[in-house]
């Protein structure tokens, strides 16, 4: 196989990642935009040991599952995987991935739910982050950071669409310089938005802590009328991956955002993590509900609590909320959040499990069951040993990542602890990602 040559292929298999698998001469290829059960023709774009990249050149015998993608940008734009395909096979697809990591990684041979798909595949998302370049206003490309110039994303709420081009428009006007990430100049990085039932708070990331006729962005954006509640700016001078910076500044308005989940409200500012999709989240917490099995008398500890939802969300139905997070600012707003919610049975600590634990255990705060919700790179082992020394009798383990789910699920296994359920919920129809909800039992009971 070499680098530039054209070939016919049969797709067998998907990536991680959303790409199809080919074979030639025995070795692997990952073609982007493909479907399993197709025959394509590729050009081999990147040659290596073990395996090799190609690009789609035609299709040779589609799949039934196939669509014309909605998006224009589709086949530019990084941000999506899944529009050349119907939702019924990106489900499928999503399942499979999280039986495979299981199975390959974890060793577990647990029967996996069917995906629990999202009713809407568009415009679910209620955070939006979209970087600004010499190139344009959009999405970065596929494995890079050349931004891909858009005037829509089909998967954001549609009230971005009259703001981004409000800001683009006073850019223009008056020759506010994209940022230019190699010179490390310009002054606009990103548009960052928040948006719910009750409105949106706009933020605009910048590299410098002047930004030049500010008050006339704030009027512009105002004059939209599509429920602008906030107009914020972020400073972030570094050189840096991360969108947000450390320090902001309100322009107009309130830097947060009221949102509920069924009926449990929350404060959301640009930093919170709170879920992009709304109604597949409660989807997904009244099965961290069903799996908790709490009957009112519960301690629980949320052990990546964050602004407290998911636990609070629980609380009605437990008997105390533990809450722990690393990050202060997390800390304050899951302690706001509560008392809004008039919930005097949930309390929060700022610091890491392992250095709190002990300290718990000391106030006869002893958890029944312990919920894990940890970000992309799943929990330190560290973390699952002190879930474990605590003999809880249920862990409840929430990941939005199957293959560091995996990894972690055999350690608890190693530990004690016996999967018992795994039902994946789709919160990001079109892209890759799937959220996955497990139930693990002590296994001495």
């Amino acid at each position: 196989m070499r680098k530039n040559e054209e070939y016919e292929i049969e797709i067998t298999g998907m990536t991680d990642e959303g790409s199809g698998v080919g074979r030639i001469d025995g070795m692997a290829v990952f073609v982007p935009y493909t479907i399993v059960g197709e025959t394509v023709k590729i050009v081999v774009v990147k040659a290596l040991k073990n395996y090799a990249h190609g690009k789609l050149l035609e299709i040779l015998k589609p799949s039934p599952h196939r669509l014309k993608a909605e998006c224009e940008v589709f086949y530019r734009c990084g941000g999506c995987q899944f529009w050349h395909m119907d939702y019924i096979c990106e489900l499928q697809i999503k399942q499979q991935k999280v039986e495979d990591c299981l199975r390959r990684i974890g060793g577990i041979d647990v029967p996996v739910s069917p995906v629990l798909g999202s009713e809407k595949q568009r415009r679910y998302r209620n955070k939006a982050q979209f970087p600004v370049s010499r190139e344009g206003i959009g999405m970065y490309a596929p494995r890079s950071h050349c931004v891909v110039d858009t005037q829509d994303c089909l998967i954001q709420d549609e009230r971005n669409v009259p703001i981004v081009q409000c800001v683009r428009d006073w850019m223009a006007e008056y020759r506010i310089p994209p940022y230019d990430e190699k010179a490390h100049d310009g002054v606009v990085r990103h548009i960052y938005t928040r948006s719910g039932k009750r409105g949106v708070v706009v933020c605009l990331v910048t590299r410098t802590k002047k930004l030049p006729f500010a008050e006339q962005l704030v009027q512009a954006l105002r004059a939209l009328n599509c429920g602008i509640i906030g107009v914020v700016q972020n400073v972030n001078g570094e050189r840096t991956n991360v969108v947000l910076g450390r320090s902001s500044k309100t322009l107009y308005g309130q830097d947060w955002l009221n949102d509920d989940i069924g009926g449990v409200e929350f404060r959301i500012s640009p930093h919170s993590f709170y879920q992009v999709n709304n109604a597949q989240t409660k989807v997904l917490y009244d099965t961290a509900a069903e799996f908790a099995q709490l009957r009112g008398g519960e301690v629980v500890w949320d052990l990546y609590c964050g602004i407290g939802t998911i636990g609070q969300y629980l609380a009605k139905s437990a008997g105390k909320i533990v809450g722990v997070e690393v990050v202060e600012n997390a800390v304050e707003n899951a302690e706001q959040n509560a008392r809004n919610n008039g919930m005097s049975n949930a309390e929060y600590y700022c610091g890491t499990a392992e250095s709190l634990a002990p300290k718990l255990l000391e106030k006869g705060l002893r958890p029944q069951v312990i919920l894990l919700d940890p970000p992309r790179k799943g929990c330190e082992e560290s973390l699952l040993r002190t879930a474990v020394a605590t003999g809880a009798e249920r862990i409840v383990y929430i990941s939005c990542k199957p293959s560091t789910l995996a990894r972690d699920l055999k350690i608890l296994q190693e530990l004690g602890y016996q999967t018992q359920k795994v039902q994946p919920v789709d919160l990001f129809p079109r892209t890759s990602h799937v959220e996955t909800i497990v139930l693990l039992q002590r296994q001495d009971m």
